[in-house]
């Protein structure tokens, strides 16, 4: 109940306890009004429809008006919504605020927003697409905007701003590796790359800045995001080592799966081909999620059994049906048949856990750590590939994740950037960190590996090409020419109905990874996605 605020006794009227957190604890069914001694009883549970209606209709009118100190006390947070909502007028410039609700699902309240936005003299229309939920507030009992940013705008998330002036950066061309001009209408999953890729190389372009509506995100690595240009500046070439028919691929089969990733890289030359991500957030997943491989690990840990001498490919690696490491048992994918007398070949081709689970009695705490580190240039944190990206953790730890680890699970993270360098490495034997804008454009170190030996690397490529022409990956390899192999994987992850979805393979010059969340085994999503790339990179 509100605080200072006397709550009347009802003899006549039913108060029901009601489940849910958050606003609104219990239904009292009773208006705002003066109880039989003149107190006042404040509203509690879900607002009804008409206040919905009233209280969404009052906050759009002091937002139209301009003011924003009147709209943020119409929220569960005035002093957060205030800065924001005040701004939206001083600092971002927003005239002629029209603003027409559509119909509410249930307290949740759709709107469009049509403005114009001016600025020395130039103005240009703004038009976007919003919602807000209107709740119960806690002490009051008013109907109130549940506050948060994307209410201003879809975009905004906690803490960015709004701002309209000289751009921080002068606007690109971005070109592939042939000079095909790339932009976010034809490749929209590039969107956010190409803001990443303007507010490192737009000043050293060759531009000059014009005069933009934009959000300026709280996360100091996002790179400012173009919501209206009023007025061009002058666009800088950046030469990117994108390949337009690559992307082109990759767009499309990413938006057959939501949620999904994939990168694709040239092994000879480090060279990023490709990155698509099919999500609603924006966030470029593919450079820097952070999710457990699944069985494409089995890459990296085959290579540390056969460089510490455990094994090599055509040596034991029996398949049991479970097998137990420091009371955690491992098994198979269900319907797999044991193997007693499997080879590392066939039981990377099988993708059978147990047969790698196994090994966790023979290596070091370290050793996937090792290998992965010293030989495929991973985890250490030092990748530059010209905007911001995460090289991977496979940390040394103990326990039950010795052995998880060596299935992809455990503490080991990964995206398919990471993983598409991991085949890259296994087919060529040398490390040859990502990039997507070459290094001697602003003459930045990249990081560097050992690399493998030729006898790992032959084992490794004649592992992955048994598993895409005859193992887990057939089906989706199938049809596909010159040199091939591949790597099935899906991680499972607490709360998910399903596994996520990882693949990786490579087709003569051009190696590839994806992952989908929920996607269920590595053939199902993510096995399709990779296809289609190697398909598109000859």
């Amino acid at each position: 109940m509100g605080r200072g605020i006397k709550i009347a006794a009802i003899s006549s009227v039913c108060a029901v306890m009601v489940g849910g957190a958050g606003y609104g604890a219990y239904n009292v069914v009773s208006a705002l009004s003066n109880g039989s001694d003149g107190t006042e009883t404040v509203r509690t549970g879900p607002p009804s429809g008409t206040e919905v209606k009233e209280a969404s209709a009052k906050f759009f009118a002091a937002w139209e008006k301009g003011d924003g100190a009147e709209a943020a006390t119409l929220t569960t947070d005035q002093a957060g919504a205030e800065p924001l909502l005040t701004s939206y007028a001083t600092v971002a410039h927003i005239k002629d605020v029209k603003i027409t609700p559509g119909t509410a699902t249930g307290a949740t309240v759709p709107f469009s927003v049509k403005a114009t936005v001016s600025y020395e003299g130039a103005s240009q229309p703004l038009a976007y697409n919003s919602e807000l939920t209107i709740v119960r507030g806690e002490t009051t009992g008013r109907a109130l905007v549940e506050w948060q940013p994307s209410v201003i705008h879809p975009k905004l998330d906690k803490g960015d701003t709004l701002f309209t002036g000289k751009a921080a950066n002068p606007p690109i061309d971005a070109v592939d590796r042939d000079g095909t001009v790339l932009t976010k209408d034809k490749y929209p999953s590039l969107g956010p790359i190409l803001d990443e890729l303007r507010a490192k190389y737009g000043d050293t372009a060759g531009g000059s800045p014009g005069i933009e509506l934009s959000v300026h995100h709280a996360e100091a690595s996002s790179a400012d995001t173009t919501l209206v240009t009023l007025a061009k500046g002058k666009a800088g070439k950046l030469r990117t080592t994108l390949s337009a028919p690559v992307q082109a691929a990759a767009e499309a089969s990413v938006k057959k799966y939501t949620e999904s990733s994939v990168v694709a890289v040239q092994p000879s030359s480090g060279e990023i081909l490709a990155v698509a991500n099919h999500r609603d957030d924006g966030f470029n997943a593919a450079f820097l999620g952070q999710l457990a491989p699944g069985s494409t690990m089995k890459i990296i840990s085959a290579a540390t059994f056969i460089d510490n001498g455990l094994t090599t490919m055509n040596g034991p690696a029996t398949c049991p049906a479970e097998a137990v490491w420091q009371s955690q048992t491992f098994h198979n994918l269900e319907g797999m048949e044991p193997d007693q007398d499997a080879t590392l070949a066939e039981s990377f081709a099988r993708s059978c856990n147990t047969a790698f689970v196994k090994f966790a009695d023979d290596v070091q705490v370290d050793s996937l750590t090792k290998e992965a580190e010293d030989r495929f240039g991973l985890g250490r944190d030092n990748w530059k590939t010209g905007i911001p990206s995460f090289d991977g953790s496979v940390p040394a730890s103990g326990g039950p994740d010795t052995a998880a680890n060596l299935i992809g699970q455990g503490q080991v993270q990964m995206n398919p950037l990471n993983m598409a360098s991991v085949t890259a490495t296994a087919m060529t034997g040398t490390f040859r960190q990502p990039v997507l804008v070459s290094a001697k454009l602003d003459d930045r170190e990249l990081a560097t590996a050992k690399g493998l030996s030729a006898g790992t690397v032959q084992q490794l490529r004649s592992m992955m090409n048994r598993t895409a022409t005859s193992g887990t990956a057939a089906q989706v390899m199938s049809g596909l020419g010159g040199s091939i192999g591949a790597k099935t994987g899906s991680a499972e992850v607490d709360g998910q109905t399903k596994s996520n979805s990882w693949f990786t393979g490579y087709r003569n010059d051009v190696s590839a990874a994806a992952m989908t969340q929920d996607g269920g085994h590595g053939v199902d999503a993510a096995g399709p996605i990779v296809a289609a790339v190697l398909r598109a990179g000859g």
